[in-house]
């Protein structure tokens, strides 16, 4: 690990300050992936940001909107009986995020700034159409991810919570590697009364993405059912020691269908 300073921020005026006085300043969240890279001097930071004490932890409903600050964890998401009842599959994504010591720590903010192309998070803020709101504007989902690891986000802006309308329906399965339990292929599902949202994480080069195919299906037909016969192209799909780019194709609509039989 490379030195660096460490600055633990008292405002979210504070950490954008501190940000801005450091050439190549971090915010740190839960630090699940930060940590790790910067201790392998994958990355490197001449100034951490810590922001666990600024204030942005908490879920809020306002009518059908829910409400949940960057720095909650994910164990709090999953916890939490409003996003239980309201959005279950939300509650269900972020029960099975890694193991107990990431729930407790890793953050939805932190999860989404970062991008990872096998994380759970991503699918359900695309499938959900979130607005992703930072301390300068709000982002709509089907803006903000804009390739592996790569986000909308300008370079000091940090997000200060999310925001989701209640779907009518929300549900989310994935296929998890056996020792990280990242998703080697995730789906998450979402009907609205307007139209049917399905995003997929862990299988393309260009990361989180939706899937046209298996939307305009579910659509004419919200079951399982009406996904037999569905053959995604294999093309752009990551292939690796895991799984090769068609087995990913493949999942793809086998985790649609179980995300459908479980809502």
């Amino acid at each position: 690990m490379y030195n660096f300073n460490y600055v633990k921020a008292s405002s979210v005026k504070d950490a954008v300050s501190q940000n801005a006085n450091s050439a190549e300043a971090r915010y740190l969240a839960g630090g699940m992936t930060l940590i790790p890279t910067l201790k392998s001097r994958l990355a490197s930071s001449d100034c951490l940001i810590d922001l666990s004490k600024i204030g942005l932890n908490g879920i809020n409903v306002s009518g059908n909107i829910i409400t949940i600050k960057s720095m909650t964890t994910h164990s709090d998401v999953a916890n939490s009986s409003d996003v239980k009842k309201l959005i279950p599959g939300l509650a269900n994504l972020a029960n099975h995020i890694g193991d107990h010591m990431v729930r407790n720590k890793g953050t939805i903010g932190g999860s989404v700034a970062n991008n990872d192309p096998s994380a759970c998070y991503p699918s359900a803020i695309l499938a959900l159409n979130a607005t992703i709101k930072t301390n300068k504007r709000e982002i709509k989902a089907d803006d903000f991810f804009t390739g592996m690891f790569e986000t909308s986000l300008d370079e000091s802006e940090m997000i200060t919570e999310i925001s989701f309308v209640t779907p009518q329906k929300s549900s989310y399965a994935k296929f998890p590697n056996p020792a990280s339990r990242y998703a080697m292929v995730g789906v998450f599902v979402a009907k609205y009364e307007e139209e049917v949202r399905v995003a997929v994480t862990g299988a393309s080069q260009d990361g989180v993405f939706r899937s046209k195919q298996i939307e305009d299906a579910l659509s004419d037909n919200f079951s399982a059912e009406a996904l037999d016969g569905i053959k995604l192209s294999s093309d752009n799909m990551l292939s690796d020691i895991h799984a090769k780019g068609d087995y990913r194709a493949h999942l793809i609509v086998e985790m649609a269908k179980r995300a459908v039989n479980t809502v």
